[in-house]
């Protein structure tokens, strides 16, 4: 039976389904999610508003995306072999693309927000289901 990690003990491998955890990785995982849901917001702005800097908001949309792809792989060996870490591979990937193709940028914006909500709502059974 595994067991809750603790600040004084090293991270956790939990026996049931190979997860791995440490404290504060729930933390960090929030910490990055609000800077990729700013990053989304100048994203919105630039594409939306005619804002300037896509590049950057991209940057920071990507950055944050791949910080916590690291720790959701980190945490999970199955992740890139499931919906939900191939997905979110290829958001990244679509990320930088909108961040560099201005003339797709508009109907690219709207394809990337809709799969993602679509792959982050998804029921369980599909984001964890094994491609490979």
């Amino acid at each position: 039976m595994s067991s809750a990690p603790t600040f004084a003990s090293e991270p956790a491998l939990r026996d049931e389904d190979g997860h791995r955890d440490f404290p504060g990785r729930g933390l960090l995982i929030n910490l990055l999610r609000v800077f990729h849901i700013a990053g989304l917001a100048g994203m919105s702005a630039v594409v939306l508003a005619g804002a300037g800097d896509a590049v950057r908001w991209g940057m920071l949309m990507a950055s944050s995306g791949l910080g916590i792809v690291a720790l959701d792989a980190w945490a999970n060996p199955d992740y890139f072999r499931q919906a939900k870490g191939l997905g979110t591979l290829l958001k990244i990937a679509l990320v930088v693309l909108l961040a560099t193709w201005e003339a797709g940028r508009v109907p690219l914006f709207w394809f990337v927000l809709a799969f993602s909500v679509a792959l982050s709502h998804a029921p369980s059974r599909v984001r964890h289901r094994k491609l490979f």
